[in-house]
Parts: C-alpha cells; sequence; structure tokens
C-alpha cells in the first residue's frame, strides 16, 4: 500500500512495529543468513539502481555511483558479518558482568538525493543486522530509487525469512510526511543523512538522531609531498561522481615553495584554471541566495562552465579557482559538491594549516579534512595537523571521497554512508556510524567482593639474635649512608649505639635523628627531613615503637619526594585502590629498615602513618601500600 498522506503514513508504522516485535526475537544466526540474502540482492542490483538514481537525479555519475552501491553492500557485509548483535555479547565471569543487546526499534532513514540508492542499502544493512526495522524517506528528486533500493533490500530479505514488513518508505515524500514520520510516537531513532536543514530538523524532533554535519574539506599540501600523487588523488575523489560525497575536497592549500608545480600538475591533468572573468562567472553561480545552487551539485566541470557562460575542452575534469580569501564572502571556500575547487597559496606549512583552520571553521568543521605529507618522515607535521584539524576524520595522503568513507585506504577506519562529525558539526557521535550506533546494550551485574590481599616487606627477620644478620644485609647490599631515626630514651640508653657501632665498623657513614616524640609532628618530621636532605642518607632505619616508625615513613617520603604535598598525602579516601592521590615510588634514594622494639601499633608492617599537625592538634593518617616497601624488617631483637 502506498504512501501519500498521513493516514497512510500511520498505517504503514504499525504493520512496520508489528514485524519489528517478531524480529526483535531472531537469533542470531537468522539474522546473519537474512544480512547476507539482503547484501548479495542489493551487490546484484547496483547497476540498474545507479541508472537509476543518474536517471531521476540528473546528478552524478553511472559508473560511480555502481561502486557506491557495491561498497554500501559488499564491504558493509564483509565489515559487519561476524558481528554479534543480538543477545549476549559478552560475559565475563571473573568479574560478574554481561552484556546483552537489544534492538533500537522502528528507525526513520533520511536519505538524500546526492547518494539516494547507495545510502538505502547501507541504512538498510545495518539496520537489518540490528534487528530493526527502517522506514525511509527519500529525498523527492530521487525516491523512485531510493525506494526501489529498500525494495530489492526488503524482498531478499522476505525470501530469507524476514518478516513482511520490517522495511517501508514514503512513495510521495513531503516536508509534512517527514515531519510527520520523524515525529510519531513509535519512531525510536532517526537516522538523518542530508542537508544541514533536514538534519537539524532530525535532532529537534524530540527523539535520538544521529545525523551528520555539512563538508567542507580542505587539503593541505605541503613541500614534502609527493605531488604527483597528490593531484592525482584529489583529481579522481573530486571527480568521483561528479563531488557529491560530502567528504570530497573542496580545497587545496598549497605551501608557496611548491605551488607552481601543483598548479602546473593540475592544469596538465584535467584541471581548468579559471581566469579573469571566468573566475567571476563561477563565482556568482556557486551559491544562489546565500546557499548551495542545485543546480550545479553532481553536474559535470563542462556542463558547470556552460551554466556560468563559457566552454572549456572536453577533456576538463575540475575548475579551479585560485582565490585568497577563507571567509564566507568567497563563493568557493564553501561547500560546493561538484567538481568545483578552490585553491589557496600558503607561505608555509603553518600558514596552510591556519588556512585550513579557518575553512573548516566557516564551513566544514567536525567532517574531514586531508594533509598530503611525507608520512613516514614527518610525524611531526601529521601530529600538528591532527592537533589542529577540528574534524572527526584526518586523512593522510587519501583521496578524500573514499578516505572519508573507510576500508578502502584505512582499513581500520570502518565503511559508512553517513560520517558523524561529533558536537562541532551538532552531530551526537564523532565517527562512521555502524552496527554498534543501533543497538542498546543492556548490562546485567552480579555482585561482587573487592579482591583482598595482604601487602608485607620483603624480609622479616624476627626473635633474639637476628640484628647482626639483618644489618649484614643492609652492608652487603651496598649501603654507604644510614639515618637512624629514633626517640631520645632509646637514644641515651644506648640502642641505637648497637646499630651505629655495627655499620661503623663496616664503614657505613651514620647519623642519628633522635628528636621523635609520642605521637610525632609536622614540626619534628619536617626537622628529620631537612636532616636527610642535608645528610643524603641512602638508607633510613626507624628504631622504636609506632612513632618512629610513623615519623621515619613521612620522612622517608619527604626526602625521597620534597615536591609531595602533605595535604594530599593524608586526603582521605574511600577504597586505597581507587584513591584520587597517588603515593610516588619509594626507595629511590633511599631504602627503609625499620627496628621495633616493641609489640606496638605494628606501623613497620602496615601501609599506615600517623603525624599530627601541631598547629592545630588534628592526626592526620596516612595510608598506601608504598610505605610497605621496607626492607628488610628487623622484629623485637633485644
Amino acid at each position: 500500500m502506498a504512501v501519500t498522506n498521513i493516514a497512510e503514513l500511520n498505517a504503514l508504522v504499525e504493520r512496520v512495529k508489528k514485524a519489528q516485535r517478531e524480529y526483535a526475537s531472531f537469533t542470531q544466526e537468522q539474522v546473519d543468513k537474512i544480512f547476507r540474502a539482503a547484501a548479495l540482492a542489493a551487490a546484484d542490483a547496483r547497476i540498474p539502481l545507479a541508472k537509476m538514481a543518474v536517471a531521476e537525479s540528473g546528478m552524478g555519475i553511472v559508473e560511480d555511483k555502481v561502486i557506491k552501491n557495491h561498497f554500501a553492500s559488499e564491504y558493509i557485509y564483509n565489515a559487519y558479518k561476524d558481528e554479534k548483535t543480538c543477545g549476549v555479547l559478552s560475559e565475563d565471569d571473573t568479574f560478574g558482568t554481561i552484556t546483552i543487546a537489544e534492538p533500537i526499534g522502528i528507525i526513520c532513514g533520511i536519505v538524500p538525493t546526492t547518494n539516494p540508492t547507495s545510502t538505502a542499502i547501507f541504512k538498510s544493512l545495518i539496520s537489518l543486522k540490528t534487528r530493526n526495522a527502517i522506514i525511509f524517506s527519500p529525498h523527492p528528486r530521487a525516491k523512485e530509487a531510493t525506494n526501489k533500493a529498500a525494495d530489492i533490500v526488503l524482498q531478499a530479505a522476505i525470501a530469507a525469512g524476514a518478516p513482511k514488513d520490517l522495511i517501508g518508505w514514503i512513495d510521495q515524500p513531503s516536508v509534512e510526511l517527514s515531519n510527520a514520520l520523524m515525529h510519531h510516537p513509535d519512531i525510536n531513532l532517526i537516522l538523518a543523512t542530508g542537508g544541514p536543514g533536514m538534519v537539524k530538523a532530525a535532532y529537534s524532533s524530540g527523539k535520538p538522531a544521529i545525523g551528520v554535519g555539512a563538508g567542507n574539506t580542505p587539503v593541505v599540501i605541503d613541500e614534502t609531498a609527493d605531488i604527483k600523487r597528490a593531484v592525482a588523488s584529489v583529481l579522481m575523489s573530486k571527480t568521483f561522481d561528479n563531488g557529491v560525497i560530502c567528504a570530497s575536497e573542496q580545497s587545496v592549500v598549497v605551501v608557496d615553495s611548491v605551488y607552481d608545480a601543483v598548479r602546473e600538475r593540475f592544469a596538465s591533468h584535467g584541471g581548468y584554471l579559471l581566469q579573469g572573468k571566468e573566475l567571476k562567472a563561477v563565482q556568482d553561480i556557486i551559491l544562489k541566495n546565500g546557499a548551495l545552487n542545485a543546480a550545479i551539485v553532481g553536474q559535470p566541470a563542462a556542463k558547470i562552465a556552460e551554466l556560468a557562460g563559457f566552454t572549456v575542452p572536453a577533456t576538463t575534469k575540475i575548475l579551479i579557482g585560485e582565490v585568497t580569501n577563507v571567509d564566507e564572502s568567497e563563493p568557493f571556500a564553501h561547500e560546493k559538491l561538484s567538481p568545483t575547487l578552490a585553491m589557496y597559496r600558503a607561505k608555509d606549512f603553518e600558514d596552510a594549516v591556519a588556512k585550513a583552520e579557518k575553512l573548516v571553521a566557516m564551513g566544514g568543521i567536525g567532517h574531514t579534512s586531508c594533509l598530503y605529507t611525507d608520512q613516514d618522515n614527518q610525524p611531526a607535521r601529521v601530529a600538528y595537523f591532527g592537533q589542529m584539524m577540528k574534524t572527526a576524520r584526518i586523512l593522510i595522503n587519501t583521496p578524500a571521497s573514499q578516505g572519508g568513507i573507510g576500508d578502502l585506504y584505512n582499513f581500520k577506519l570502518a565503511p559508512s554512508l553517513t560520517l558523524g562529525c561529533g558536537s562541532w558539526g551538532g552531530n551526537s557521535i564523532s565517527e562512521n556510524v555502524g552496527p554498534k550506533h543501533l543497538i542498546n546494550k543492556k548490562t546485567v551485574a552480579k555482585r561482587a567482593e573487592n579482591m583482598l590481599w595482604h601487602k608485607l616487606p620483603k624480609s622479616i627477620y624476627f626473635r633474639r639474635g637476628s640484628l647482626p644478620i639483618a644489618l649484614d644485609e643492609v652492608i652487603t647490599d651496598g649501603h654507604k649512608r644510614a639515618l637512624i631515626v629514633t626517640d631520645r630514651f632509646l637514644f641515651n640508653n644506648g640502642y641505637a649505639d648497637q646499630i651505629t657501632s655495627v655499620l661503623k665498623a663496616a664503614g657505613v657513614e651514620t647519623e642519628v635523628f633522635f628528636e621523635v616524640e609520642a605521637d610525632p609532628t609536622l614540626t619534628i618530621v619536617r626537622k628529620g627531613a631537612d636532616l636527610a636532605n642535608s645528610f643524603k642518607p641512602d638508607v633510613i632505619i626507624a628504631l622504636g615503637g609506632g612513632s618512629p616508625m610513623d615519623a621515619a615513613k613521612i620522612m622517608w617520603v619527604m626526602y625521597e619526594h620534597p615536591e609531595t604535598h602533605f595535604e594530599e598525602l593524608a586526603l582521605r579516601f574511600m577504597d586505597i585502590r581507587k584513591r584520587i592521590y597517588k603515593f610516588p615510588k619509594m626507595g629511590v634514594k633511599a631504602k627503609m629498615v625499620a627496628i621495633t622494639t616493641t609489640s606496638g601499633t605494628g606501623s613497620e608492617v602496615t601501609p599506615f602513618a600517623v603525624v599530627t599537625d601541631d598547629a592545630t592538634g588534628q592526626k592526620y593518617p596516612l595510608a598506601d601500600y608504598a610505605l610497605t616497601r621496607i626492607w628488610p624488617l628487623s622484629m623485637p631483637t633485644w
């Protein structure tokens, strides 16, 4: 039943809704069978569909539309044939998660006049792959070709087992019907490819939408580029389907030192350099009432010249306007979707990139940009261009029409005929659209407990008589300067001497800091850290109970990392493994030894230390497993 009015549209949506509900229960095997059959049918019909598109729209080249139809079927199938889009996508037994795919529902597919059949094939296939239904709103100028492409895919899908109304279309498209479809309560997503007005309408519909942005692709050619390849690539891309692909080059910005060589190469290979009145005449017909003149879109160079009032040789491939302005006042600076190209001279690479930036910002932000350079020997230029261009696709030494749609010149760039431009271009995504954008993902998360561990120092010595053995390991490890941190009582009663005497006998220089008090304060700790910074020990030995251990740990941190802010060290956290502040790596300047004289807080074997701010009286607990990197550790020995 044809759709020519609102009532018929509503009836279509109801039928499609029923079909999609049934299709949502299909298995991956059933879906993949349908996906393959539909792709085969579309590929088989690539030539008659291309002829229909050119005959009806009056745009483009049959042979090139054949290639686009083939790409939309074969390349899309090859890229996604093994992708899981139904049921359980992944299951992680270790972390207790299950990811499940669900279809979105009914998709509204907006199709442009420039790529009427290839876009319909592409959107139909990725909808089938994801168990969605789709209803097309074709452009009035190419409705027969678009709907025929959709019908070919539908009939093949039905023959492979799909519900009969899974794909639908508007037979007599109008603004009223397109708006009604986008606003229909049963439409779950709008997949919009078309002019800025249509894409804006999709995003303004109140429905989730995936749209595209305008393309105004600039090309920078620097002095290290292979000029023959650069010019050949631009010509191949710009003339493909008479320039209707939105990623196609709209301007070339050439560094001054090679400008003349590039210019000559264009001129000798089908580029017609507009002069004087010719340039003005073409400028006058590029735009109409401030927007792109539809009369030149997808037309050959000779016809555009004829529209401008002059003739060009039959061998002419593109019309080139050598211009200087990169603002809206220059018609050649706009997206032209035809074999017309702006050419700019830049004083150097940085100036060329700056001009390209302006061209992108003026009319193609988020879409595509291109650089021709010696990519193997100029990584800094590739990186700089990538940093400066606000485009989702940044192509290097690549024809933009073929490169932007993916999987032709770079096999990690996803194949697509709907190219997202991110927030720059007013889009929700900044990549090439594929099946992953047409599924909802559910995550089943099973309750799990945090992994537990207990970290201990590398060596632990205990029982009477172990002190000499532990100190011998310090000595044989090559340490030459030891700072002993203890309290006044232990120092006055000779406990520190038992350590320093052994170390000095082995040629190890020693220094003793014995001002630690119970509940060590920041003032004391900083004083000890100052001593460490002047003495420069390669081993710090804490001697005593919990207070010397805590003080020595904090002195150790301040000595190893004087740039550390204490407030960050002491910042409270919910989970030691997820804390915002990450403790610095310890043990770079000095190892640490802990020799306990009491069985107290256990600071010598824990990741904790406590210090008191003597200005406020507040205690700050520090905690990190870096504070257990103590080697060796000697337990009570006296």
